[in-house]
């Protein structure tokens, strides 16, 4: 499959990130602190895939909403310069566009001030039925902002149309937040949370039966991140462990949207799951490696050439 025969419309949470390294405490009252980088860049389960999808090769167009606010004309062209076509994003008047700010530590870890802003105000009545339809994938970032139901409704319209489908979500690892999306679970082909999400929203006690008690809300596919030690792939009759890459992490916001779009064009050039979720391991430590999602230089071949001859950590907790 080459670049042109990947077109992904990367629906939902577009989102304008402000990071701040290093960050070890917030100073007290009205003090300052100097730091070594501030940099703001295109984030969220689908801005951010979206970003990373365009750089690894894929044709992308950005679905959802955003303010008319300074805020959002910086994400249009954040999103444009690496190649993503934002025509199909709204632009909301009476709501600010979703921003966030990363305080990040030492050690790449980081706490999280965030609005949600425009996000919340987009649903199947704006969806852009016809550019889904002639898509060959859909990734659908956010559910939460619109509710299972409301997500199923567009997810089960692509799968009718043959498009491959897959989420992410922002959610928190509350128990009732699988049960607020899991309406759209049985139109997602590839599930791609992280490991405390699954962990909470199943209370299950391992990452192997977490994903299997999603994969029986009709999911088809559950590729999980877990940080440093990788990813772990599970289907109905498989399930296979996949070690991150040895790196030093600098900032470690932005890694699962970039997993998801390394997983994702490895599956629409042919790849396996396994070989899949080493590509989205491979881009996670590119994103890794810097400050934001849309850290460092890159394209499909440098990653790849990556992937092939970079040391490798331990494989998943299972």
């Amino acid at each position: 499959m080459n670049a042109t025969d990947m077109t992904v419309i990367a629906l939902g949470a577009h989102v304008l990130d402000t990071l701040v390294r290093p960050v070890e405490v917030i100073p007290e009252g009205q003090g300052g602190q100097l730091v070594d980088q501030i940099r703001v860049t295109a984030a969220g389960p689908a801005g951010g895939t979206a970003l990373v999808l365009a750089r690894l090769g894929a044709t992308v167009r950005s679905a959802g909403a955003i303010g008319t606010d300074a805020l959002g004309d910086q994400l249009l062209t954040l999103l444009a310069r690496d190649g993503v076509d934002t025509s199909l994003l709204l632009r909301r008047t009476d709501q600010q566009t979703s921003a966030s700010v990363l305080p990040i530590r030492p050690d790449g870890s980081r706490p999280a001030f965030h609005v949600i802003g425009a996000n919340g105000a987009y649903g199947p009545d704006d969806a852009p039925w016809d550019e889904i339809a002639s898509a060959t994938h859909l990734h659908l970032g956010g559910p939460e902002f619109m509710g299972g139901e409301a997500a199923g409704k567009i997810l089960s319209f692509a799968r009718d149309h043959g498009v491959v489908t897959s989420l992410d979500s922002l959610a928190p690892d509350d128990p009732g937040m699988l049960e607020w999306i899991a309406p759209a679970l049985p139109y997602v082909d590839y599930l791609l949370p992280n490991d405390e999400q699954i962990l909470g929203w199943t209370g299950a006690g391992d990452l192997v039966a977490a994903s299997r008690a999603l994969l029986e809300l009709g999911v088809g596919c559950v590729a999980v991140t877990a940080g440093s030690a990788g990813a772990l792939v599970v289907t109905a009759d498989h399930e296979v462990s996949v070690p991150a890459f040895a790196i030093t992490p600098v900032d470690t916001s932005g890694c699962g949207d970039s997993f998801s779009a390394g997983f994702l064009r490895g599956l629409a050039l042919g790849q396996t799951p396994e070989q899949a979720a080493v590509l989205g391991c491979a881009v996670a430590a590119q994103t890794a490696s810097g400050l934001g999602t849309d850290a460092g230089s890159y394209d499909l071949a440098a990653v790849q050439a990556f992937a092939a001859t970079a040391p490798r950590n331990g494989a998943v907790p299972q």
